[in-house]
């Protein structure tokens, strides 16, 4: 692999105070020769807020023309155009500022019968961060990944820096200045982060194969402008989430970028990390790259966005400035309709299937391991865990991914033996796992076909030996409905449906299992606010449900579903389970535990 120049530096980077820029391409307009949005712009009036705990200043824009710094803030301040607050060009989402990053036209998508969107228009702002959200299936997915080069629209028009452009692929995209940051990292894990950043990037390459001498010092002086901490010279596997996703954005970034797209970039970080997250983004929209931040989390969406804009079903419904919304009606934007339980699932509050218990009552375990090892990659990642599971109750376990998470969901589920230990488990095991297209649905089965793993041992949905479908496709119908799952029928693929679609049928079936444990990964990862106040509420309902409800174990790392839905809660850090004391069940302190779990190690 690329080798080291003599004198190259190392160790943490980003502590700097550079103030360099992106420029743009001649005739691209909207960024100067200094980084700074461009002064031609007309002001908009806004407002000046903080994110909660005072991380980030926002923007705070007034009339006018050129840039307005924000009194005690170091970057520049982007002034949107006048008429972005509402989306006035025809109704559709967007502003007909000349200066746009990135716009959409009139956008049509269809996949066979299913029309992903419809007559679509986005404006996306130099120097903004812009968040886009939607219900499952509404088409924001589909969005980003058309500006990404990935899809090309059926109709309408894109724009790249006021030209029209057909973006055939993410190359192609990335030559016109735009890059994405999926959710799922695109890292080699045994190549440090240099070298992830110099394989990505064509630049860094000499014509014998060799990493450019300069390059390394182009990756750090780049990182200290963004202020962008990251190690460059640890492999990624030994990097926790947060820090591998410093290194994608800073992969992402090397070459001049005036559009980053971010695809639900905070659904794996602690808190303290979601706060250096938007903090970095704020550095990055200050060189005036225009920012796209595809989102589930309306409360992190209105604290680090300058606009929103919701899609419903495949269409556009608005755009507005982020202080002029509230998550409420961001909610009902999104489902087109009140939110039944929108306001109960934000109080994180639960006392109930074990208030028996904590009264001296003894409870019956349903699932219970002793001193539990297991190995990944030859490496330990489960450590002597032991830990019992009582009938009724939600054990929460917390943690930031990679910290032996996957392999106690496995353990619990009956998939995976320990190496050593002692295992006592059920008959009968609900999983929702993970990875729902992996592990959780055979993609080129239909929805019903899915929903007869968990129905084949039950009475009415068999004839003698046989399977009674007719009985399996009335159930399927059933959670198709319940769940709200967008799908032509029950009969169409699973591979055909959205991520969140797909999540709904996998929570959905193991809901009507009837075993004794529930073992839920992260059941509300990628799912809409309507679909993950009904999760919550299934959850809370099963540990209650009749004399003998089973216990459940829910894996996840937003605190927040942690906090509302478990009777006790444990964090895994590198492998080993440690009790949370209820007095310390709260956001920032269960926080704290899931940093210390990579600030003393990694992620393993």
């Amino acid at each position: 692999m690329a080798g080291r120049h003599p004198g190259q530096r190392t160790g943490l980077l980003g502590t700097g105070d550079g103030d360099g820029g992106i420029r743009a391409q001649p005739g691209t307009g909207g960024i100067d020769s200094g980084g700074r949005a461009g002064a031609d712009r007309p002001g908009a009036p806004g407002d000046h807020r903080r994110y909660p705990g005072g991380a980030l200043d926002r923007f705070h824009r007034r009339g006018g023309p050129g840039l307005v710094p924000v009194k005690g803030s170091e970057r520049p301040v982007v002034k949107l155009p006048a008429n972005t607050r509402s989306g006035t060009r025809e109704g559709h989402g967007g502003s007909e500022s000349p200066t746009s990053a990135a716009r959409l036209r009139d956008v049509t998508r269809r996949f066979g019968p299913v029309t992903a969107l419809e007559g679509v228009s986005f404006d996306l702002v130099p120097g903004e961060i812009h968040g886009l959200l939607g219900e499952n299936g509404a088409g924001k997915t589909t969005l980003a990944r058309i500006l990404g080069g990935l899809l090309a629209p059926d109709e309408g028009q894109v724009e790249i820096g006021g030209r029209e452009v057909a973006l055939r692929s993410a190359r192609a995209a990335r030559a016109r200045g735009v890059a994405m940051v999926h959710q799922h990292f695109s890292l080699v894990p045994r190549f440090t982060g240099f070298e992830n950043i110099a394989l990505f990037n064509g630049g860094a390459w000499t014509a014998k194969g060799m990493a450019a001498p300069d390059y390394r010092d182009r990756v750090e002086a780049r990182a200290t402008e963004l202020k962008l901490e990251v190690d460059l010279d640890v492999a990624v596997e030994a990097l926790g989430v947060g820090a591998r996703q410093r290194i994608e954005i800073l992969k992402a970034l090397m070459s001049e970028t005036g559009v980053l797209l971010l695809d639900e970039p905070t659904a794996v970080l602690a808190p303290r990390e979601v706060d250096g997250l938007f903090a970095v983004l704020r550095e990055v929209a200050g060189a005036g790259t225009g920012i796209v931040l595809v989102a589930h989390k309306l409360d992190e969406v209105l604290a680090a966005a300058d606009r929103v804009t919701v899609l419903r079903r495949g269409r556009w419904v608005m755009t507005e400035a982020a202080a002029a919304v509230s998550a409420k009606g961001l909610a009902e934007a999104m489902v087109g309709g009140v939110v039944v339980g929108f306001e109960a699932s934000r109080r994180t509050v639960r006392h109930t299937s074990q208030d028996s218990a904590r009264a001296g009552e003894s409870v019956a375990a349903v699932a219970s391991l002793r001193s539990v090892n297991v190995t990944r990659d030859g490496q330990p990642a489960l450590r002597g865990v032991t830990v019992e599971v009582r009938r009724g109750e939600v054990l929460g376990i917390a943690g930031v991914d990679g910290n032996g998470q996957r392999e106690l969901a496995r353990v619990l589920a009956g998939i995976r033996t320990p190496d050593s230990g002692h295992a006592t488990l059920p008959a009968e095991v609900g999983w929702i796992p993970q990875d729902r297209g992996g592990e959780g649905l055979v993609n080129d089965f239909t929805i019903s076909e899915n929903v007869a793993f968990a129905l084949h041992g039950k009475d009415t949905c068999r004839r003698g030996p046989w399977l009674d479908w007719a009985g399996i496709e009335h159930a399927a119908a059933d959670l198709v409905r319940e769940m709200d799952v967008r799908a032509t029928s029950p009969a169409a693929a699973a591979a055909t449906l959205s991520g969140g679609n797909q999540q709904k049928v996998v929570t959905g079936r193991e809901f009507l299992r009837s075993g004794d444990l529930l073992v839920a990964e992260s059941p509300t990862r990628g799912l809409d606010v309507k679909a993950t106040v009904a999760v919550r509420s299934r959850i809370a309902a099963l540990a209650r449900d009749g004399d003998h409800p089973p216990g459940v174990v829910l894996i996840s790392a937003d605190l927040d579903e942690i906090l509302e839905l478990s009777d006790r809660i444990a964090v895994m850090v590198r492998g080993r389970l440690v009790p949370v004391p209820r007095d310390s069940h709260n956001t920032r302190d269960i926080g704290e535990l899931m940093l210390g779990a990579q600030q003393s190690g990694g992620s393993r």
